[in-house]
């Protein structure tokens, strides 16, 4: 579910005057891709769930800040960033990746034959595998520009990076990615399923 600016700036009016319609409907707008973007970011469920949660109290209580020049997925993503960042000083990361390849965000699975279901479920788990390889910088900016379709302008402000250092990353992440399904034998095999 999307919205336009002008249903967002509507929205965020009547929850910082107490709608609480208006809160759910912002939290089920943004909860799943949040969610997704935290699991593949942490690895971990537990800590994705606990961000996700903390990242939605924070912005419904200071929703007084916000500036509505900006889209509030930015804003809401950047505190959860931010939670995340602390967090993962208390927690490192531990991947699950059969857990994390079985979310998938806001988009559903459609009825596929197994064989088929588990050639993509085989497929996420070795992009989860490499993906945990990269530096958090290369996996962040792999995961928001792939995942979730971000432009390189808004991941640059979201990061707070110049453009050309998220270009860095990207291509830096995506040639190490490749590198190690070159390497090894098992993800390769993973991977090109998919293709055939």
């Amino acid at each position: 579910m999307s919205m336009t600016r002008a249903e967002e700036r509507k929205l965020i009016r009547l929850a910082a005057a107490g709608d609480k319609d208006a809160a759910a409907a912002f939290i089920k707008c943004h909860q799943n891709s949040l969610y997704a973007y935290l699991l593949r970011m942490s690895g971990r469920p537990d800590m994705a769930e606990d961000v996700v949660q903390e990242a939605f109290v924070r912005v419904l209580t200071n929703l007084d800040r916000f500036d509505p020049k900006y889209r509030f997925s930015t804003w809401l993503f950047t505190i959860a960033r931010r939670l995340y960042v602390n967090a993962c000083q208390k927690h490192k990361p531990a991947y699950d990746s059969d857990m994390i390849g079985n979310w998938r965000g806001d988009w559903d699975l459609p009825s596929k034959a197994t064989h088929d279901h588990e050639t993509a479920t085989n497929a996420r788990s070795a992009i989860d595998v490499t993906l945990a390889k990269l530096s958090p910088e290369q996996r962040e900016v792999i995961v928001l520009f792939h995942q979730l379709d971000w432009p390189i302008a808004v991941i640059a402000q979201h990061l707070g990076m110049p453009e050309g250092t998220v270009k860095s990353h990207l291509h830096r992440g995506r040639r190490k990615m490749k590198a190690l399904f070159e390497s090894d034998r098992k993800l390769s095999e993973q991977v090109a399923e998919v293709w055939r």
